[in-house]
């Protein structure tokens, strides 16, 4: 009988021998050599990023000095000096100091910067003023002729199409530009024929040639109210 044998019910444990290790001795080392194979990991990831190298002087861009540019706006010639990322409803706020043409969302989303710009209406806030030198602009301030209100005021005085008035100023050039297209024969989404001109102005064509114009206030029944004073007075031109 082998003296490492316990007889049974013996609360006597058999004593370890070199060549017959513990289960106890054998997890610590396993737990050992595992720690120290996972440690440079470890530390390798906690290693804070290099910073990057600094930019050469030949990187680095100057920023593009501020040109001439002429704009004519209202009949006017204005001549600035911008910057070249300067937009035209910047140039006309900050440095024409036409106060009129309103920034919204400065996205090209509210309406609010309508302009009109050699007769067409565009979003002043995604144009560039150096795209435009040498094009007739015309803004809110030159609707009115010599200080008489232009049709389409007038209309939107008497039907009350406006109320806190900051989108205002961009109805305004909106619907001016509406009536001309209108009456050139330019069809809309909801013309029933784009080859013809549409038969009259109703108020399905008014609410969708001005759905680019939001109006926080909600006077959306008076401006096509407005709109439509203007259209059945044969103005012609708003």
């Amino acid at each position: 009988m082998s003296r490492n044998r316990v007889p049974p019910g013996s609360d006597e444990e058999p004593t370890p021998t070199a060549d017959q290790p513990s289960r106890r001795r054998f997890l610590q080392s396993a737990a050992a050599a595992a720690t120290v194979g996972v440690a440079p990991h470890l530390h390798a990831q906690t290693q804070p990023a290099a910073p990057p190298a600094p930019a050469s002087p030949a990187e680095v861009r100057a920023p593009e000095p501020p040109q001439p540019v002429t704009l004519n706006i209202n009949g006017r010639a204005y001549a600035l000096q911008l910057e070249p990322r300067v937009t035209l409803l910047d140039a006309l706020r900050e440095y024409a100091g036409l106060m009129g043409t309103k920034k919204g969302c400065d996205r090209g989303q509210c309406g609010a910067c309508t302009v009109l710009v050699e007769g067409r209406r565009i979003n002043s806030c995604l144009t560039l003023a150096v795209m435009h030198e040498g094009e007739t602009i015309t803004t809110v301030e030159g609707l009115a002729s010599q200080g008489v209100l232009s049709p389409i005021q007038r209309a939107f005085i008497e039907h009350d199409a406006f109320q806190c008035g900051y989108c205002t100023p961009g109805q305004l050039c909106s619907a001016t530009a509406l009536l001309n297209e209108f009456n050139s024969g330019t069809a809309s989404t909801v013309t029933a024929d784009v080859r013809t001109r549409p038969p009259q102005l109703s108020d399905d064509e008014i609410r969708e040639r001005m759905s680019g114009n939001i109006c926080r206030c909600g006077a959306y029944a008076n401006i096509v109210a407005a709109v439509r004073t203007v259209h059945d007075g044969n103005t012609g031109n708003a």
